[in-house]
């Protein structure tokens, strides 16, 4: 129907632009070119409130539609030549919650939690992904709390046709893990090659080098998620909510990080 496709729409400005449900309201009746885009005709129609906003997105919440997004997207880009591959780069990275107890409920989400990275301490969820190694295509999303480790949710993020698993040294000597979710997977995660900040193991550390070309392109993922989209922190309250964002943000990472080959296609 053209009123969801409209919805929908909207509800991607809000993760293109990192928009809440007022400010996306404000945005189309500031934007010609934004209410160009939804499909909007001031002079026949208004904008859609704030709270029908709302209640669109919580509608995909609890339709667990995030993961279906996901997934219709990366059909919709193999269908267009972008093909998953069988090589996959296995990350995740923290997404800050507010960690003051200045509001209603005076307390922390507490479906959030904090963990140590570095000398330095983080309260929120954590985003684990397995992005193909060639395409940067986000195949597999899992979202966790901060504290869960991310050696936990390895098995969950390999689709299971791999023969070679990228990762950094967290994924370290979990080569079985790997073959039982890939039989044929060989691990080129990084290897431990510094104690006390001095290089112990100078052939460890070439191959981490080398490694590391294929590795750091998880980052380029992470820096459209962060810095392009804006989801560096949580919007909602509880794991589910943001799961949701989550999903639906890294199937527009994919459309993002494939726009040229679609372009040429088009």
């Amino acid at each position: 129907p053209k009123e969801l496709e409209k919805m929908l729409r909207i509800y991607f400005l809000q993760q293109w632009f990192n928009l809440a449900d007022p400010a996306v309201e404000e945005a189309l009746y500031d934007s010609a070119t934004l209410r160009q885009f939804v499909g909007i005709d001031l002079g026949a129609e208004p904008v859609p409130d704030e709270t029908t906003v709302c209640k669109f997105r919580h509608l995909l919440e609890e339709n667990h539609l995030g993961e279906e997004i996901l997934g219709t997207v990366n059909l919709h880009l193999q269908a267009k030549g972008v093909r998953i591959t069988t090589g996959t780069i296995v990350d995740a990275t923290l997404i800050h919650a507010p960690s003051s107890t200045k509001n209603r409920e005076q307390s922390r989400d507490p479906e959030m939690h904090q963990t140590k990275k570095g000398k330095n301490w983080y309260f929120g969820m954590k985003a684990h992904v397995g992005v193909d190694s060639k395409t940067k295509i986000i195949h597999t999303v899992v979202a966790t709390a901060a504290n869960v480790s991310d050696v936990a949710m390895l098995p969950d993020l390999l689709h299971g046709e791999e023969t070679r698993v990228w990762g950094d040294g967290a994924y370290q000597g979990q080569t079985e893990v790997m073959r039982e979710c890939a039989p044929r997977a060989r691990d080129f995660t990084q290897r431990r090659c510094r104690y006390k900040g001095q290089i112990v193991d100078e052939v460890a550390w070439a191959k981490n080098r080398t490694k590391s070309k294929v590795r750091a392109r998880v980052e380029h993922v992470f820096q459209v998620m962060k810095l392009k989209f804006g989801f560096a922190k949580v919007r909602y309250r509880g794991l589910k909510k943001n799961a949701h964002r989550l999903f639906v943000t890294c199937a527009l990472v994919n459309l993002f990080m494939s726009r040229r080959k679609l372009l040429a296609v088009a």
